[in-house]
């Protein structure tokens, strides 16, 4: 697979975080993978519209679970998993081309199996039990772009 970076999103729940992800897929030209159970169907019109016209630009993979996802895009990339439950920070990661970014669901992250099976990494905020989290897209986003600019920059 030629692609810059791969994202994995594990049982989404939400149909415009999904189509959103998927339009930034389909503009960065990254690699989308589904893990099932989606929370949706991808043909509902929620997830169309997120994703306008750009569903048939993407590079998109449906995945039975985590491990048909983990031996399909292959173990021996450098994965990292989203998560606010970690303290070590997405910037103090040097990203290669082909490296995987794992995003869990919208209501309950990454499972401690999946997190105990990659390099768990957090995009920093503020310390205050007030906010939780970032939305699933605007994480996959923030994450993204700083994995890119570090590629663009290594070139």
């Amino acid at each position: 697979m030629n692609t810059p970076l791969h994202i994995v999103l594990v049982e989404p729940e939400i149909p415009p975080n999904t189509g959103n992800i998927a339009r930034l897929c389909g503009c960065t030209g990254c690699t989308l993978h589904l893990v099932h159970p989606l929370g949706f169907d991808v043909d509902e019109k929620a997830v169309r519209r997120a994703g306008l016209d750009y569903w048939q630009h993407l590079d998109v993979h449906h995945h039975q679970n985590w491990q048909e996802a983990r031996q399909f895009i292959g173990e021996n990339r450098n994965w990292y998993g989203l998560s606010s439950k970690v303290k070590t920070s997405f910037w103090d990661v040097q990203y290669s081309p082909g490296d995987v970014l794992v995003f869990g669901p919208e209501t309950r992250g990454l499972s401690e199996e999946i997190l105990n099976d990659i390099n768990p990494v957090t995009i920093p905020m503020r310390d205050d039990a007030a906010v939780r989290s970032l939305n699933l897209s605007n994480a996959c986003s923030i994450a993204l772009f700083e994995a890119l600019r570090q590629l663009k920059t290594a070139q």
